[in-house]
């Protein structure tokens, strides 16, 4: 049996001496797993989210124009595709589809060039020339064992792995920096890619750990592809809603929680909520100690965004540009190592590194007939109230000239417009909070899900193993919770 099979399979005819209550606060996808992982036991479900559509970062809206599908946030999704708790769902029997595009990514290149990211790793090997070798010893031990790598990397880092070999190589690069794992490709092509993946750590590209999510971004591209949601976002969370209510759970939206003392008759209580929100709504039933633990908890860095209405699709140099829903826009390594690093120090970058979404090239849903969507976003310091927009598209119309001039209509999201669509957007980060190694490790505390009442729970992107759309701190909060459950039925729970 492997580890996730076992995961799943821990509490399946968990029997309570009494049918117990849970309540789960936010209905984003780690709240909405919670909920699920607590349905799937016997636990009566209620989830309260604070806005009018559930899905937190995973909705899908008119944001420019009527009959343009934007995603709020999430639009391209490895790790939900990939993930060992939703994979294990029925999610295409409630709408969910996957599209994938014909290759995960686009990288373009001064010169009208562009490096391209083939699914496939031969194809990828050949692509790459005198790196592929390299780039396919790095990456297919992990990518060809995906089923047993991600549960592994997808949870609190273990004592002892159940793949030990396996998370022994992988860790011999985890902890090493971008930039070092970047030194072993010879083509400045290859290594321009590699900081695009890296660059989704949100990290300057010579800090430990940087490196780990480069290889998880490249290793998921390979082993799942990067596909997107039929229709948007938004499918993933109805289907994940859908199956909720199958199990009798019952998700009430514009149902802003203000204190968790207001929640009465619930056994646990589950909170998808960053630290600072925690503080907010719980503070009152927590300790003094862990109130301190999680004061100082940090944030990272934010994100400014733009939806774009388009007249037609994006008018890229390099035409394979139009292979992928997702291309990453920022030259070579040294460019984005060196925009990374300055959002770090709290500057705002002269050539951001930007991530540009163009879902709508395979998804004709997303706009009408003959029209097409687009978002794009680039890191700025957490809180940030620069106006990024003339930046990024510079940008875009380095690689795409004559950019503007497809723009039907644009919106725009500063890092405060972010957060007032969604709480846990602190200062605009996207990510759940700053993963350096000590927060790597500690997230948000030791206990990671646990609280200092035995009750209460946090299972949002502040817990491992961190931001990104797959349910997975969901699902670990929720097990954690079980376990007191069946501790409080067997007469054994005890206050730590």
């Amino acid at each position: 049996m492997n580890q996730f099979n076992y995961l799943i399979t821990k509490f399946p005819n968990y029997s309570m001496k009494s049918v117990s209550k849970a309540c789960v606060v936010g209905a984003g996808p780690n709240g909405l797993a919670a909920a699920i992982v607590l349905g799937r036991a016997g636990a009566q479900v209620e989830v309260f989210e604070a806005e009018a559509t559930p899905g937190g970062a995973v909705r899908t809206m008119e944001l420019t124009l009527p009959g343009f599908l934007h995603d709020f946030g999430s639009a391209v999704h490895p790790m939900a595709v990939g993930s060992p708790f939703f994979s294990s769902l029925p999610l295409e029997e409630h709408g969910l589809e996957w599209i994938h595009s014909l290759a995960p990514l686009a990288h373009p290149l001064d010169g009208g060039t562009a490096v391209v990211l083939e699914r496939d790793l031969d194809d990828a090997a050949k692509v790459l020339g005198p790196d592929g070798e390299a780039w396919s010893k790095l990456m297919r031990p992990f990518a060809e064992h995906w089923r047993e790598f991600a549960p592994e990397v997808l949870r609190p880092l273990p004592a002892i792995p159940v793949h030990p070999l396996l998370m022994a190589r992988f860790g011999m690069v985890a902890l090493l920096s971008a930039k070092s794992i970047a030194s072993r490709f010879s083509s400045e092509r290859t290594r321009a890619l590699f900081a695009g993946f890296a660059a989704h750590s949100f990290l300057a590209l010579d800090e430990v750990v940087s490196g780990a999510f480069g290889m998880m971004m490249a290793i998921s591209a390979h082993a799942v592809g990067w596909p997107i949601a039929r229709g948007g976002s938004q499918s993933l969370t109805n289907a994940l809603c859908s199956y909720l209510s199958t199990l009798g759970g019952k998700v009430t939206t514009s149902a802003r929680v203000e204190s968790l003392a207001a929640l009465s008759g619930y056994d646990v209580t589950l909170c998808d909520v960053t630290p600072r929100q925690l503080l907010k709504i719980g503070g009152e039933r927590l300790s003094e100690s862990y109130c301190r633990q999680l004061g100082k908890f940090r944030y990272g860095p934010g994100v400014f965004k733009v939806d774009y209405a388009l007249r037609e699709p994006i008018p890229w140099k390099a035409s394979e540009c139009l292979r992928s829903a997702c291309v990453h826009l920022g030259g070579s390594f040294e460019e984005i190592a060196a925009s990374e690093k300055s959002v770090r120090r709290g500057q705002h970058p002269e050539r951001p590194f930007v991530l540009l979404a163009q879902p709508s090239l395979f998804d004709p849903t997303r706009a009408p007939a003959g029209k097409h969507t687009a978002w794009a976003y680039c890191h700025v310091p957490n809180g940030s109230t620069a106006d990024m927009l003339p930046r990024i598209e510079d940008q875009i119309e380095r690689f795409a000239p004559g950019f503007r001039e497809t723009v039907l209509a644009r919106r725009t999201f500063s890092t405060a417009e972010l957060e007032r669509m969604d709480a846990n957007l602190v200062g605009g980060d996207i990510a759940g909070g700053v993963i350096d190694i000590r927060q790597f490790l500690f997230r948000p505390t030791w206990r990671h899900y646990g609280t200092s009442a035995t009750d209460i729970y946090i299972c949002s992107a502040s817990t491992p193993p961190g931001g990104s759309v797959h349910g997975m701190c969901g699902y670990h909060a929720a097990k954690v919770a079980l376990s007191y459950l069946s501790e409080r039925d067997s007469g054994t729970a005890g206050r730590e």
